[in-house]
C-alpha cells in the first residue's frame, strides 16, 4: 500500500513537472509565428464551386461523430449502473469534447472555404477546446476532490485562451503559437501519463491510447501531406488528417459505450 501511494505520488510530482515545464517552455523560448506556407494545401482542386473541394467535404467526419456523442450522452442508459460517466462534471466535459468536435467541422470548413489567419483561427479554437476538456474529463475520472471540480472547468477557458492569445499575437505582428502549441501537446502527454500511471474509476480506461495513436497518425498524415498527394493524386494528407482525426473521436465514443463503474467505486457510492 505505501508502495503504491509512493508511487501516486511520483506521478502526480511528474505531472506537474511536466505541466510547468511546457509552460515555461512556451513563455521563454521564441515567438513562434504562423507560417505563409500553412495555407498552401497539396489539393486545392474546387468541384461544384466549391474551394479546396475533399479538404472542406472530409469536415463531415466532425459534425456526424460530434452529434453521435452528444446524441449518446443524452440517453437515460447514463442513469443505469453501468452509466459511463459518474458525475454531472464529467458529463459536462465529455458534452464539450463531442460538441468541440462538431464545431470543428464548421470551423475547418470556414477555414478552407477561406484560408487566412481569422478562419484559421475559427478552426482552432474548438481543437483546443476540445483537448483540455478531455484532459479535464480524464483528472476527474482519478481524483475525488471537490477542489478539483473548480480547477478542470479551467482547462477548456485555457484552450481558448490560448488560440485567442496566438490570433492576438498575429494581429499585432508577433506571431506566437507557443502556447497554443503547448495547450495541445501537453494535454496529449498529459492524459498519456494520468491513464499509465493512476487508476480510472471506469473499465477501459486504457481506450484511450488507440485514441491517441490515430491522432498521431492523423498528425503524421498532415505534416505528408503533399508527399501522400503524390501518391496517385487521389487524396491528400491534410484531407486523410480529417478522415483519422474524426476516427479518433470516434473511438472516445466507443470507449464511453464499453466502459462501467469498476465494482470497487460502485460499493463506495
Amino acid at each position: 500500500m505505501k508502495s503504491f501511494i509512493a508511487s501516486r505520488k511520483i506521478r502526480i510530482s511528474l505531472l506537474i513537472l511536466v505541466t510547468l515545464t511546457l509552460l515555461l517552455a512556451a513563455a521563454v523560448l521564441p515567438p513562434t509565428p504562423q507560417s505563409a506556407l500553412y495555407h498552401e494545401f497539396a489539393d486545392q482542386r474546387s468541384y461544384w464551386g466549391i474551394p479546396n473541394f475533399l479538404n472542406v467535404i472530409s469536415n463531415l467526419v466532425f459534425l456526424i461523430v460530434g452529434i453521435a456523442g452528444l446524441l449518446y450522452l443524452k440517453k437515460g442508459v447514463l442513469l443505469s449502473r453501468h452509466q459511463p460517466v459518474a458525475t454531472g462534471i464529467e458529463m459536462g466535459l465529455y458534452r464539450l469534447v463531442f460538441a468541440s468536435t462538431g464545431a470543428a467541422c464548421v470551423g475547418s470548413i470556414y477555414y478552407h472555404w477561406e484560408p487566412n489567419l481569422i478562419s484559421l483561427f475559427w478552426d482552432r479554437l474548438p481543437i483546443a477546446i476540445g483537448f483540455m476538456s478531455l484532459l479535464a474529463a480524464t483528472l476527474i475520472e482519478r481524483f475525488v476532490a471537490h477542489w478539483l471540480t473548480y480547477f478542470v472547468i479551467l482547462l477548456p477557458i485555457a484552450g481558448a485562451l490560448s488560440s485567442l492569445y496566438w490570433l492576438w499575437s498575429e494581429l499585432y505582428g508577433v506571431g506566437n503559437l507557443n502556447f497554443y502549441i503547448a495547450a495541445q501537446f501537453c494535454s496529449i502527454i498529459l492524459i498519456l501519463l494520468l491513464v499509465s500511471g493512476l487508476p480510472s474509476r471506469y473499465t477501459h480506461a486504457s481506450d484511450i491510447y488507440r485514441v491517441m495513436f490515430i491522432y498521431g497518425l492523423a498528425k503524421l498524415a498532415e505534416i505528408a501531406d503533399q508527399e501522400i498527394y503524390q501518391l496517385g493524386n487521389i487524396i491528400s494528407g491534410h484531407t486523410l488528417k480529417h478522415v483519422l482525426a474524426g476516427l479518433a473521436v470516434y473511438f472516445i465514443l466507443r470507449m464511453l459505450k464499453k466502459r462501467a463503474l469498476k465494482p470497487s467505486y460502485e460499493m463506495n457510492q
